[in-house]
C-alpha cells in the first residue's frame, strides 16, 4: 500500500524485474501459439459474449482487439482524479506482470513508460460493471496506449491529491500526449485488448488510496487525542491494554 501511494502521489518510478519479464514472455508464447491455430479460443480468435462461438479470421484479430477497446470506452461522469489514474495504471501493470494475461512485453513496458513519464489518460468515473471488470475505465486508459482517447496535459509540479481535479478543458488527444513524451503508440496483437481491460484495477485503486487516507486520519486522531489528554492533564488509565483486551473492542 505504501508503494502504491508513493507511485500515485509522489511519482515514484515503477519497473519490471527480470523474473516478471520472463513470465510475461512465456505467457505470450502460449497466446501466439493459439492465435495460429484454427480451433476457436475465447478472447484470442473468437468474438465476445454472445459471439463467443464465432471464429474471427486471422487477418482480423488485431482489429478485434482495437474494436474491443473502442466499444468499451463508453464511460460517463466526472473524470477520475489523476492520482487515482496513476494508481490504476500501476495496479494494472502489476497484474499483467504476473504472467497470466498474455500481454506482450513491449505493450506492458509502454504502460509503465506512460506512468513514469506522467502521461495520464482521462478516465471517466462511471462505467464499471463490477465483478465482470472495470471494463469502461480501463478501456479509456488503454486507448491512450494506442494513440487514441484523451490525456491530461503535462502534470509536472502539479498538486495531484485526490481532492484536486484537473480543469475539464485542459485535455489533449492521446496521440499528442504520447508524442510529447517521446513515445510511439502500440499496435495491439491478439488478446492484448482483452488483457488491458479485463480487471478491477480502477476499483482497487480507489479502495487502496481510500484505505491509505483512512489510516492517516486514524493516526492523526490518535495523536490529537494523546496531545489533548496530555494538555488537559488527563488520566492514561482508561487506555490500559488489559481493559480493552477484556472488553473485546
Amino acid at each position: 500500500l505504501d508503494e502504491l501511494v508513493a507511485i500515485a502521489h509522489d511519482f515514484a518510478p515503477a519497473g519490471l524485474p527480470d523474473g516478471a519479464r520472463e513470465r510475461v514472455r512465456a505467457a505470450r508464447v502460449v497466446v501466439d501459439d493459439f492465435a495460429r491455430r484454427d480451433d476457436p479460443t475465447y478472447g484470442i480468435n473468437t468474438g465476445f459474449g454472445n459471439f463467443a462461438e464465432v471464429t474471427v479470421p486471422a487477418d482480423s484479430l488485431a482489429t478485434l482487439q482495437l474494436n474491443l477497446l473502442r466499444s468499451h470506452a463508453a464511460g460517463v461522469g466526472e473524470p477520475l482524479p489523476v492520482v487515482v489514474v496513476r494508481a490504476t495504471m500501476a495496479l494494472r501493470a502489476n497484474v499483467l506482470a504476473k504472467g497470466f494475461s498474455g500481454i506482450r512485453l513491449e505493450t506492458l513496458d509502454l504502460l509503465l513508460e506512460l506512468l513514469n513519464r506522467r502521461v495520464h489518460p482521462v478516465v471517466p468515473s462511471r462505467g464499471s460493471v463490477g465483478a465482470s471488470g472495470d471494463l469502461a475505465p480501463l478501456a479509456h486508459l488503454a486507448l491512450v496506449l494506442i494513440g487514441e482517447g484523451e490525456a491530461w496535459p503535462d502534470s509536472e509540479g502539479a498538486v495531484l491529491r485526490s481532492e484536486v481535479r484537473v480543469p475539464a478543458g485542459a485535455r489533449e488527444p492521446g496521440s499528442d500526449a504520447l508524442r510529447r513524451a517521446g513515445l510511439s503508440p502500440a499496435s495491439l496483437a491478439p488478446k492484448e485488448g482483452l488483457a488491458l481491460i479485463n480487471g478491477t484495477q480502477a476499483s482497487t485503486a480507489l479502495l487502496g488510496l481510500t484505505l491509505a487516507g483512512a489510516l492517516v486520519l486514524a493516526r492523526a486522531a490518535d495523536v490529537a487525542a494523546a496531545l489533548s489528554i496530555d494538555a488537559l492533564k488527563g488520566s492514561t488509565r482508561p487506555f490500559e491494554a488489559r481493559i480493552h483486551e477484556a472488553r473485546g473492542f
